[in-house]
């Protein structure tokens, strides 16, 4: 329990450095250029711009992670409004936020520890969340929306957490995380 506090206190110490701000911008940037690549078909979205929000994750932890996953959702749909504004959207992606910064800030990079982040987050806001969601705002049985999402999230999930294995990996092995960070802050797994 120690430990999960000292994460949650460092990552809100990151909170408030220039750094910190300046980097998420950039990430925030780069991830409403790639939303605008996003395919669409219903409730169906495929397309890379949580690649960014990954990365501020990672680096900075559930504080950060959950601050800008929720500023990002906002954001997004001030700039490219998809039906009306609907705040339960902007839990899932503070939780998602919370969730991922929790498995992998100032931890090692491992396919393993991406793949168990993946599926809570899957579980938890894309299933559980999202689909509660979808099914207050149309109308549609919350279990009939389910299997279809099963399956796409699912079909997703090792394709979406190798690409970041493999994007995040590049970053770290080219040194561009060094700048960011101080290798003195990984914890060892």
């Amino acid at each position: 329990m120690k430990k999960l506090a000292t994460l949650f206190s460092d990552s809100y110490q990151e909170l408030f450095q220039v750094r910190t701000i300046t980097l998420c911008a950039m990430f925030g940037a780069l991830g409403i250029i790639l939303e605008q690549f996003t395919f669409k078909a219903g409730t169906f979205k495929l397309g890379f711009s949580g690649l960014p929000n990954e990365l501020v994750h990672f680096l900075f932890g559930p504080v950060v992670g959950g601050t800008f996953g929720g500023v990002m959702d906002i954001l997004k749909f001030i700039i490219k409004p998809d039906g009306g504004f609907f705040f339960g959207y902007t839990l899932t992606a503070i939780a998602g936020g919370l969730i991922y910064g929790m498995f992998w800030y100032k931890r090692p990079l491992s396919l393993p520890r991406i793949f168990i982040a993946r599926l809570a987050v899957i579980l938890v806001c894309n299933l559980f969340m999202n689909t509660l969601w979808i099914s207050m705002t149309s109308g549609k049985a919350f279990l009939a929306l389910l299997p279809a999402r099963a399956i796409k999230n699912f079909t997703m999930w090792p394709v979406d957490s190798i690409l970041f294995f493999v994007v995040a990996g590049a970053l770290e092995k080219s040194g561009v995380f060094k700048g960011i960070r101080g290798a003195s802050s990984r914890i060892k797994a």
